[in-house]
């Protein structure tokens, strides 16, 4: 116990020293919530964003996608599989997933601090490796909102809607 004590004490104090350590630890330390004129405007933020990722899946765009994701972003997709940010632009630059069609519903955005939750209802037609895909699909994407103030998504999971009479 008094090892722990000693350490943490240790920790605390090692970090005062630095530069710029007493501003650093306070700013880990505390949050502030967004005011609601922020959230308001970092939900307006967001659902451009998921305009975006949606015409940029369309389009098959790995360009116009790429500003959108985290350099550690990962992806679930329905299948399960995990994929990188650079495997989700490869997938999209060697047209190995195909969209025809996109619609998004029931979009739900929720923010908190600097991290925005969005679910959605997509129902689309397309294919990822000459497999079909067309269904409806829940999903959910995390944004983390950087130092500089951009909104980036680290986190994306698709699950497949079973829908009466689909085998499993």
């Amino acid at each position: 116990m008094a090892a722990k004590l000693f350490l943490r004490t240790a920790l605390v104090a090692g970090s005062l020293l630095l530069p710029g350590g007493v501003a650093e630890l306070a700013s880990q330390t505390t949050t502030h919530p967004p005011s609601r004129a922020h959230k308001h405007e970092y939900r307006h933020e967001i659902d451009q964003m998921e305009d975006a990722w949606r015409s940029a899946m369309l389009k098959s765009n790995s360009t116009a996608l790429e500003p959108l994701l985290a350099d550690d972003y990962t992806g679930i997709t329905a299948q399960g599989a995990i994929q990188t940010k650079e495997q989700a632009l490869a997938s999209v630059r060697s047209n190995a997933l195909q969209l025809t069609s996109l619609s998004i519903s029931d979009r739900k955005v929720r923010i908190y601090g600097s991290t925005a939750v969005v679910t959605s209802v997509a129902e689309l037609t397309g294919n990822r490796k000459n497999q079909d895909l067309a269904g409806r699909y829940r999903y959910t994407r995390v944004y983390v909102r950087n130092q500089q103030g951009q909104w980036k998504i680290v986190s994306f999971e698709a699950s497949r809607i079973q829908e009466p009479g689909d085998r499993r």
